[in-house]
């Protein structure tokens, strides 16, 4: 009877634990958003334009201090300041353009002023009124803090910290800010970031013989990609990378022999999309393990709560997702979790995996509020694994977030130098993307770049059971780090290349061979893909090349090899690399029985370029990337080529 009483108790004891947190979170909140606004900022050295502002009360035409303003120009937020006791704000160096402003006050009715063109010399007044008819009033203390509590009695109560009038709870790090803002829609318009892709193109051999880049096998691109479709929409360009979306799927490689992490598989065809091309896969297969085999498990998961998560594809999706994966877990297992909004407190320590009440307990009382401090989350969780470190297992971060931190750390910078700090430590982390509107996908890429990591993007429940069910230790374990390929082509055999994707993940040519230099990692069972488009030297078609050298001769030595591909790699705990060596010969390069793997890989990179509008698109279209991806579509156990056709054909009628 007693250890069941005391099991009863655990959501009440967590309940506790997150009341400090919120508490510490409300007081850290609102000194991190004095500290970092103020009433004028200055954007770019560069720009040459200005916003004078000030904003007022409706009814009274009195200043308002203190008041939010939030800068956007296209899908991106690039500003965020304060009114001065006067309601005025100043906004200088910017570039000319088409802003918008929301200006955000406790107490009334957020205000967005749309189409705000500045120029260059020019100077734009703005008049902004807020108005008061929509005011409402929400009490941020427990029923003990009513009654003079102070911020330690609240240790001793189960009831959350942040409550309404209501008495429903308002999250972790909820100030009286949150609290209103948290009542309305969280965006009123499309925030999301992505970084641009400067598409590869060919490279002449003579001048350019090798090619060398990191692995990667993030998959985010895809599944974002068919959310936007799902939704009738074409995505964004710079959304498509097309590297994660060939490897969003997985390949027909053979196992690895010979004691080798990896199998190294390299097939060429003709291409598709332009016939006087070829198209040269290179593919790597990880080894697959049993569950038993898999080294124990210390996680750690790192939450966002803050108030962007509300979303039914937020925080309750993350929920569902974390119940997949704690379902999954071996005994042996551990999780700890780390939740921050505000602050950032641990509310759920080092738990073992038989254990799965007590975490899955953890989960459901989790709940979006506040503002959103990912630096300080990433820096805690990082300690929790520390803390619990496994030698010999394996110890991993999972982060799930929609990617909008606002206060501390939070620049794509100080994000990728506060993960690089933390990849020595023999710990990996893994980013799941969540929800619209506001996503930052650009700094979720830099961050699993950074941090010996992978990036997923969860869209929906089914994706969830793909990442953490079916393919659960490939996105857990790693099994090779810094893995690294490096091609060199035979200027006799090829006149020009190019690598289809990765432009995020090129390397110099000299960091092959530098064992210090960070690299993608494999997991468990995990393929990886590369195609490069190829132009033969018998080749008619011209490339923009440089100059003749004048004080160094080409010399063209020839020979019967295509192309030499090398690939570095480093097994877990070790920091010398090792090399794997394989060559291609020409009759290589003549193969008219090209596999499914060629095939439908292909048909992916197409469908890519197509959403890109790629300039290297060729002959490409709709209809030859549905068909070639129906005749290699193979058994397809779990409908994921079915679906990507099926994706295919919206697309083709959005484009019409």
């Amino acid at each position: 009877m007693k250890t069941q009483e005391k099991r009863n108790s655990r959501p009440a004891l967590i309940l506790v634990f997150l009341t400090a947190v919120s508490l510490i979170a409300i007081s850290f909140t609102l000194a991190v958003n004095s500290a970092q606004t103020g009433s004028t900022i200055t954007l770019s050295s560069t720009g040459t334009g200005s916003i004078l502002g000030k904003v007022t009360d409706k009814g009274t035409a009195n200043p308002l201090s203190s008041a939010k303003i939030f800068l956007y120009q296209g899908t991106s937020q690039v500003a965020v300041l304060t009114t001065d006791r006067n309601g005025n704000f100043t906004i200088n160096g910017m570039p000319a353009g088409n802003y918008r402003i929301k200006a955000v006050k406790n107490g009334y009715t957020d205000h967005l002023e749309k189409d705000i063109i500045v120029m260059e010399n020019q100077t734009v007044n703005l008049s902004i009124q807020l108005d008061r008819s929509a005011e409402v009033h929400r009490e941020i203390k427990t029923e003990k803090e009513k009654k003079g509590l102070t911020a330690a009695d609240a240790l001793s109560t189960g009831q959350p910290c942040g409550v309404n009038a209501a008495g429903k709870s308002l999250g972790y790090g909820v100030t009286e800010y949150d609290a209103i803002q948290a009542e309305e829609p969280y965006s009123q318009f499309n925030t999301e970031s992505y970084d641009k892709v400067n598409e590869n193109n060919f490279k002449v051999v003579v001048n350019n013989p090798l090619s060398t880049f990191s692995i990667d096998v993030d998959r985010a691109s895809y599944s974002n990609v068919r959310r936007f479709l799902n939704n009738n929409t074409m995505p964004y360009k710079d959304a498509v990378r097309i590297e994660e979306m060939i490897n969003y799927f997985d390949y027909t490689y053979p196992q690895p022999v010979n004691g080798n992490p990896f199998s190294v598989n390299l097939e060429a065809g003709d291409c598709p999309w332009d016939k006087d091309h070829k198209l040269f896969l290179i593919g790597i297969k990880g080894k697959e393990f049993k569950d038993n085999e898999i080294p124990k498990s210390n996680l750690v998961f790192l939450i966002d709560v803050s108030g962007s998560m509300q979303d039914p594809n937020k925080l309750p999706l993350i929920k569902q997702a974390f119940h997949i994966l704690v379902k999954n877990l071996r005994p042996v297992d551990r999780v700890a979790m780390v939740v921050y909004a505000g602050a950032a407190g641990v509310v759920l320590e080092s738990t073992p995996g038989y254990e799965k009440e007590k975490i899955l307990a953890a989960i459901d009382l989790m709940e979006a509020g506040g503002s959103t401090a990912g630096g300080a989350g990433i820096r805690l969780a990082y300690q929790i694994a520390k803390q619990n470190y496994i030698i010999g297992g394996n110890n991993r971060v999972i982060l799930a977030t929609d990617g909008d931190f606002n206060i501390g750390a939070s620049s794509d910078a100080e994000m990728t130098r506060l993960i690089e700090e933390k990849r020595n430590d023999g710990i990996f982390i893994s980013i799941m993307g969540f929800g619209m509107g506001n996503y930052k996908d650009s700094k979720m890429e830099k961050i699993a770049d950074a941090g010996n990591g992978n990036y997923y993007y969860v869209d929906n429940i089914m994706e969830a059971q793909k990442i953490f069910g079916e393919e659960l230790w490939g996105t857990l374990f790693t099994i090779a780090k810094d893995v690294k390929i490096q091609v060199e082509f035979n200027p006799a055999k090829v006149k020009a290349y190019r690598l289809i994707g990765y432009e995020n993940r090129l390397l110099n040519n000299e960091d092959f061979n530098d064992d210090h230099k960070d690299a993608g990692e494999i997991g468990a069972g995990h393929t990886v893909t590369a195609l490069y488009e190829i132009v033969l030297s018998g080749s008619a078609e011209s490339f923009n090349t440089v100059d003749p050298l004048e004080y160094q001769a080409t010399n063209i030595t020839g020979g019967t090899g295509v192309m030499t591909v090398k690939l570095r790699y480093k097994d877990l705990e070790d920091t010398i690399s090792k090399l794997i060596v394989a060559k291609v010969k020409d009759q290589d390069m003549n193969n008219t029985n090209v596999s499914a793997n060629l095939r439908f890989a292909s048909s992916v990179a197409e469908f890519g370029m197509l959403l890109r509008n790629s300039e290297h698109k060729g002959a490409s279209g709709y209809d030859q990337v549905i068909a070639m991806a129906t005749a290699s579509k193979g058994a397809d156990k779990y409908g994921y080529r079915q679906e990507f056709i099926k994706l295919a054909q919206i697309a083709s009628l959005l484009g019409k």
